[in-house]
């Protein structure tokens, strides 16, 4: 599934070769989890101009001249794909069709990417704005291990499985440790890691994939690696086969 750095790669691209162009209509072969009827959809969203893509969590929202917004959550396997005149791509979930030919495609073989009109506000932070007071607060309410609470969407948006291994990691917290028991010295860490891992990631993505819009790039990553040994100080790296991998060292202080 897409996280954070690779979401925010995305829609820095789109962007840049989206902005200002106009919806001439949108198709849906895949309409299931579409919140509102396809007609609906074209008639809020035809004529309008497109003025801006950004991250929001783990979705994608393209905003319009008349302030309305498309949210797309690519889910597990979601792509998106650039084309001109007509879409080739397999497995459709919406298509936007620009009036200079241009379009873009959200595809998922599995058709589950949910494209939703107009998307509820969400209270949660997102994982970049998140600070240690924030933490504190919300930590002292659960004895479940950190790395669960990470990957909780409704405490904090934006951070998966891949990069909640590398911001324990950097912060030395194992992910086992007990939410509610970690001390405020290491929270003040945890936040510090949180914000460096998951901006430093956007950077390499963008840095060995410019013109990146679908896909994972995971090669840089210190911890979460199947192709690594050994942490970049030299421990070995210990992957626990639960319901999700993770991948930790024994440089992680436990908290229990």
């Amino acid at each position: 599934m897409p996280e954070l750095p690779d979401l925010q790669a995305f829609s820095h691209n789109l962007q840049k070769i989206l902005a200002g162009k106009t919806v001439k209509k949108i198709e849906v072969p895949n309409a299931k989890k579409l919140n509102v009827s396809v007609h609906e959809l074209n008639e809020v969203l035809s004529g309008q101009k497109l003025e801006k893509v950004y991250r929001e969590g783990k979705e994608l929202h393209i905003k319009f001249s008349k302030g309305n917004v498309l949210g797309l959550h690519l889910m597990l396997h979601g792509k998106l794909f650039l084309f001109d005149t007509k879409n080739d791509n397999k497995y459709s979930i919406i298509e936007l069709h620009f009036d200079d030919g241009s379009g873009l495609v959200l595809t998922d073989f599995q058709g589950i990417a949910m494209p939703t009109l107009n998307p509820e506000k969400k209270d949660v932070p997102d994982a970049l704005d998140a600070d240690a007071e924030y933490l504190r607060k919300r930590l002292a309410k659960t004895k479940t291990n950190i790395k669960t609470v990470l990957l909780d969407q409704k405490i904090m948006r934006g951070v998966g499985n891949a990069y909640a291994d590398e911001i324990l990691w950097h912060a030395r917290i194992s992910p086992f440790s007990v939410s509610s028991k970690i001390p405020e010295a290491k929270l003040k860490d945890l936040v510090k890691a949180i914000k460096s891992v998951l901006e430093d990631a956007e950077k390499n993505i963008l840095k060995s994939n410019p013109d990146i819009i679908n896909g994972e790039v995971r090669d840089f990553m210190d911890i979460h690696n199947s192709k690594k040994k050994h942490s970049p100080t030299g421990a070995a790296i210990i992957i626990n086969e639960a319901s999700r991998k993770t991948y930790y060292t024994d440089e992680q202080e436990l908290f229990e």
